[in-house]
C-alpha cells in the first residue's frame, strides 16, 4: 500500500514490530444501540510501557529525538491524572533516564498526593520531581524552568508538550493510520467513519495527516474533552498540517476534514457526566472493555449519542479508536459505585 514513508524518521520501538493492535467487531454493543456496526481499534492494548495507551505511539518518535539530542531527562506536563505523564515517565525508566512532571490542577483542590490511579503510578515509577501548578499556568514556562534547573545540574533535558502533541509526537498516529488502513484492507472492512477523543490534538491530527497521505477520505469525528468546537478544530487543523509537513506530505489538509464536537465535555475537563458514566458502564457490560472517565468514556458517550440521533445508517461501519487510560478509572471509583 502506497503512502507516507516513515522509515527515514528516528523511532524507538516500545511496541513489537509486525503486531498491530487489533480491530474488533463489537456485536453486543452494536445490537444494544440498534444502529451501525461498531468496531474498536484497541490502542489501549499498546502495552509496551506501564499501563499502555495511545501515548506509546507518540513516545516512540519523541524519545528517539530526545536520545538523538543527548538528553538524560524527560520533562512534560499534564493534568493530575495524566496518562501521558504516566507513560512519559515509564519511557524514561525504560531508557535509564530521569523524568520530571508538571501537573496542572485544572479542577481546584483535585490533586491528592495519596490518590490512586495514575497519581499512584507516578510515585511507583519513581518520578524525580512532581510539581503541581494552578489551572491556567504558563506550562511552557514552567517546563522551561525545570529544564534550566536540569541544565544547572550539568544534565540535559528534553521537553515534551502536554499529550506529546507536536509534529514529532503526532507522527505516531500517522503510523497508526497506515496500520489501520492495512488491517481494514486485509479484513475486507469498509470504514465509514472513525470516532476518537480529542484533547491535546495529536491523535486526531496524526490520523488526519496519515489518512490524507494515503488519499483515504474517511471522516474522523473528534469528541472534544476540554475545548470549544471552534478552538479544538483550529488546534487540530494547525497540528495536522504541521505533522503532514514533518512527514514529507505536500499540500494543505482541507479544513472541512477537521470535525470536533464539543457537546460531550459537560461541566469541564475530567468532570464526570451522566453520558460518560453510562458509556463506561455499557461498554464494560456488553464487551468487557474498560474505558477511562476522562477521554474514551466521553468519546464513547459522543458515539452513543450520535447513533441514537441517527448520525449513521444501519449499514455503516464505524470505528472507535480506544486510546487507553483505564488506570484513571481507579481514581473515580466513587462515580461508578452502584452503577
Amino acid at each position: 500500500m502506497a503512502g507516507v514513508d516513515l522509515a527515514r524518521l528516528a523511532r524507538r520501538r516500545y511496541t513489537e514490530p509486525g503486531h498491530p493492535t487489533p480491530i474488533e467487531r463489537l456485536d453486543r454493543l452494536s445490537a444494544a444501540l440498534g444502529g451501525p456496526t461498531i468496531y474498536v481499534k484497541r490502542d489501549d492494548l499498546l502495552m509496551g510501557l506501564a499501563g499502555g495507551g495511545n501515548k506509546v505511539r507518540k513516545l516512540e518518535f519523541l524519545v528517539a529525538e530526545a536520545l538523538a539530542q543527548g538528553a538524560d531527562t524527560l520533562i512534560t506536563t499534564g493534568a493530575v491524572q495524566s496518562n501521558h505523564c504516566r507513560l512519559t515517565l515509564a519511557a524514561a525508566v525504560r531508557e535509564g533516564m530521569r523524568c520530571r512532571l508538571i501537573l496542572e490542577e485544572r479542577i481546584p483542590g483535585s490533586y491528592d498526593p495519596g490518590a490512586s490511579g495514575n497519581n499512584f503510578l507516578y510515585q511507583l515509577l519513581g518520578a524525580e520531581r512532581i510539581r503541581v501548578v494552578p489551572a491556567g499556568s504558563d506550562l511552557v514556562a514552567e517546563m522551561e524552568a525545570e529544564a534550566a534547573d536540569v541544565a544547572a545540574a550539568g544534565r540535559k533535558a528534553y521537553v515534551i508538550p502536554g499529550g506529546g502533541s507536536n509534529a514529532v509526537g503526532a507522527t505516531g498516529y500517522v503510523a497508526c493510520a497506515q496500520e489501520l488502513l492495512y488491517q481494514a484492507f486485509e479484513m475486507g472492512l469498509r470504514i465509514d467513519a472513525i470516532v476518537c477523543a480529542s484533547g491535546s490534538a495529536g491523535t486526531q491530527a496524526g490520523l488526519l495527516a496519515g489518512l490524507h497521505g494515503h488519499h483515504a477520505d474517511i471522516p474522523v469525528i473528534g469528541i472534544s474533552v476540554r475545548s470549544s468546537r471552534a478552538e479544538q478544530e483550529a488546534r487540530v487543523w494547525e497540528l495536522a498540517n504541521r505533522t503532514a509537513e514533518h512527514v514529507g506530505l505536500r499540500g494543505e489538509i482541507p479544513r472541512e476534514r477537521v470535525v470536533c464536537l464539543d457537546d460531550y465535555v459537560g461541566p469541564g475537563y475530567s468532570i464526570p457526566t451522566p453520558g460518560m458514566v453510562e458509556a463506561v458502564r455499557m461498554v464494560a457490560r456488553t464487551e468487557a472493555i474498560l474505558l477511562d472517565p476522562v477521554y474514551t468514556g466521553k468519546a464513547m458517550a459522543g458515539l452513543i449519542d450520535l447513533v441514537r440521533r441517527g448520525r449513521f445508517s444501519g449499514s455503516d461501519h464505524v470505528l472507535f479508536l480506544h486510546t487507553g487510560g483505564s488506570p484513571a478509572l481507579f481514581a473515580y471509583t466513587g462515580v461508578f459505585r452502584g452503577a
